[in-house]
């Protein structure tokens, strides 16, 4: 594997998160449903090839997409294997409104459980799971909570990027180069979709804050948390964290970051990992920043990310 440094003008680990976007992988022909949620709300899948023995659900990150880079590169190469892709979105990420006065967020893990026992109902077949970044924390919370129990919907399971430890997560993306990139870039989609949310129904938020956010912790604080039940960011950013359930975690399941993921500082993932039940194999390669990964020659190549990480899971 050669994954390259950052160049000189962005600090270890930043341009493997801006790089993928000079060079995308090609889009894959997908097919939607919708599907109706037990709460009378809805989310969308999108699904590439068709029926086959192995399935592989991928969960996306913070407001990303079945056309994220990363979900292009794993299609494709899921693809390439004979499997087929599910990619699900979290509510209000596949550019439709959700009918309900709610998001998504880091810990949801009722959503992971719901979407994978319907999937592992309706395709009658080898059933894995990946998650990345925000997605990969909620596999990982509710693969810590299921134990042995996530064994009866999938077979193995794979977390990329994920902020395990959500504190260390958001006030690293809270400072410095991190706020004026990552965070405002975040902020510049998740504020409008509150504010629409907020039109649709009066009063839900407090409006004068969600405009006044301008850190993930002041948005998480004003939005995230009082949507889903949560006293605020701080008890959000606790709960939802999925270190805490590394040690409970049965089902064989990859666990990859960086050494130099800009969102989560090195000393905060070996400190949230000491605990890791056996089941879990930790992968923490010096350099692939956040979602990154990739392969020399400039400006890079998206091959190596969903190639280890399928190598695991068919393993």
């Amino acid at each position: 594997m050669t994954i390259y440094r950052a160049p000189w003008w962005l600090p270890g680990g930043h341009a493997q998160t801006i790089l993928p976007s000079l060079r995308p992988p090609a889009r894959i022909a997908l097919t939607r449903e919708r599907w109706d949620t037990p709460d009378g709300d809805f989310i969308d899948v999108d699904f590439a090839a068709a029926p086959s023995p192995v399935t592989l659900a991928l969960f996306h990150g913070l407001e990303g997409s079945s056309d994220s880079h990363y979900a292009r590169a794993f299609a494709a190469h899921a693809l390439e294997r004979g499997w087929r892709i599910a990619l699900p979105h979290f509510r209000g990420c596949s550019g439709v409104p959700n009918r309900l006065p709610r998001a998504y967020h880091s810990g949801d893990s009722a959503e992971i459980d719901w979407i994978l026992s319907r999937l592992a109902a309706r395709e009658g077949s080898t059933l894995y799971a990946a998650g990345v970044s925000l997605g990969g924390n909620a596999l990982l919370k509710w693969l810590g909570e299921r134990g042995a129990t996530a064994g009866r919907l999938i077979r193995r399971a794979a977390a990329i990027s994920a902020p395990i430890d959500l504190t260390a997560a958001g006030h690293a993306l809270d400072r410095g180069f991190n706020r004026q990139v990552y965070a405002r870039a975040f902020l510049a989609t998740l504020k409008p979709k509150a504010l629409a949310l907020l039109a649709r129904f009066p009063g839900l938020l407090d409006a004068a804050r969600v405009r006044a956010a301008s850190t993930m912790y002041e948005f998480d604080d004003a939005v995230t948390a009082p949507l889903h039940g949560f006293r605020d960011a701080d008890d959000y950013w606790s709960r939802a964290s999925s270190a805490p359930g590394l040690a409970e975690i049965r089902v064989p399941t990859l666990v990859l970051n960086a050494r130099n993921d800009p969102f989560l500082p090195e000393a905060a993932l070996d400190a949230a990992t000491q605990a890791a039940s056996r089941e879990v194999l930790l992968l923490r390669p010096s350099q692939g920043g956040h979602v990154g990964f990739m392969q020399s020659p400039f400006p890079g190549r998206h091959g190596w990310l969903p190639r280890r990480v399928l190598d695991f899971l068919a393993a």
